[in-house]
């Protein structure tokens, strides 16, 4: 059953129906509010947090048809449950209330038991809502997350021209074995929220985490005026960060933490992979292998931070950055050209 004391907004031009209303809404325990017409109704939804608007259909400035089409257009407030109550008879207005996202519809005068029963069953499917969104919350970042919400899930994936970075801790291997697993999840779980801090400052997301490693994208699904410079600048913050994790494990007594990120650049399909039972939010390209193969090749080079040619075009003399040459990857027909992103000097007066 729904939880009692929620906070309901009554909208009707008839005074005398506010007031009846509300009131019998308080007996059965909740908080109400009224507007006399429909824009002022819209107002007070967008400034306040309500848990379910009753909607006359037959109202001065705004009718009730008006403000549903308004609420399913408003991205904050299209879940919002309504419950119209009116005296337009038909079922083509009862339909069309449907249509326009209505949860329900009650005839007046309205009966108190349906009433109630209708309240109390709309309430209880937007507490299910609520707890879905934050279960997709908790499994997804917070852009996929409202990609899901605007777009709906769907496999399959659109074009795009976008970053993607790969990021994993060096020697974690050796490390998992001179410490105890609860030292092992203590460690990655600080290193993620370090990583994701970094990543998602700079706009980008963390798609992908796979033991110590992990991978983001910048610009899907959220768009970037700027992919290429926000990862690079996304790589440094992670460095920096590593660099003072390590300051506190180094005087705890603790090996230190060392990354490799590897950046490319180019078009991609980026959308929902899987099956409609289990789905993950990924992107898939040329750019994607190049940027693995950059990641790993971190090792080869001794340098934290490799990137494509592709993304060393879009950043013209932003970043420090010292050309390595061309290497043929494993996999590759073409050699790629590789350059490390140096961390910028200290500035002094």
């Amino acid at each position: 059953m729904a939880d009692r004391g929620s906070r309901l907004l009554v909208a009707d031009d008839n005074k005398v129906n506010r007031l009846l209303l509300s009131r019998s809404l308080e007996v059965l325990g909740h908080r109400v509010a009224s507007a006399e017409n429909g824009r002022v109704a819209l107002e007070m939804l967008r400034a306040e947090h309500f848990d379910l608007l009753l909607l006359d259909m037959e109202m001065p400035e705004l009718d009730g048809f008006q403000v549903l089409e308004q609420l399913v257009a408003d991205k904050h407030l299209h879940d919002l449950p309504v419950i119209v109550t009116s005296s337009l008879e038909g079922v083509a207005h009862v339909a069309r209330c449907i249509e326009l996202g209505a949860d329900d519809y009650l005839p007046k005068p309205v009966n108190p038991v349906l009433l109630k029963a209708r309240i109390n069953s709309s309430l209880e499917k937007k507490r299910l809502r609520d707890q879905q969104k934050e279960l997709v919350k908790r499994f997804a970042t917070s852009e996929v997350a409202q990609d899901m919400q605007q777009s709906g899930f769907a496999l399959g994936g659109k074009r795009v021209t976008g970053t993607v970075m790969f990021s994993d801790i060096r020697g974690f291997t050796s490390m998992v074995e001179a410490q105890t697993p609860e030292e092992t999840i203590e460690l990655l779980n600080t290193y993620y929220t370090l990583m994701f801090d970094a990543i998602s400052g700079r706009g980008g997301v963390v798609n992908q985490m796979v033991g110590d490693g992990l991978m983001a994208i910048f610009g899907a699904p959220k768009a970037l005026d700027d992919n290429c410079g926000s990862a690079v600048q996304a790589a440094l913050d992670m460095i920096e960060l590593i660099e003072l994790f390590n300051l506190e494990r180094v005087a705890a007594k603790k090996a230190p933490v060392h990354i490799g990120i590897g950046i490319a650049t180019g078009d991609m399909i980026a959308g929902y992979t899987g099956t409609q039972q289990r789905a993950t939010y990924t992107c898939i390209g040329d750019a994607v292998n190049i940027a693995a193969r950059m990641e790993a090749h971190t090792k080869v080079a001794v340098r934290p931070i490799l990137i494509d040619g592709d993304t060393r075009a879009e950043l013209g003399e932003r970043f420090a950055l010292e050309p390595l040459g061309e290497v043929l990857f494993k996999g590759k027909a073409a050699a790629v050209q590789v350059f490390a992103v140096n961390k910028p000097m200290p500035q002094t007066d």
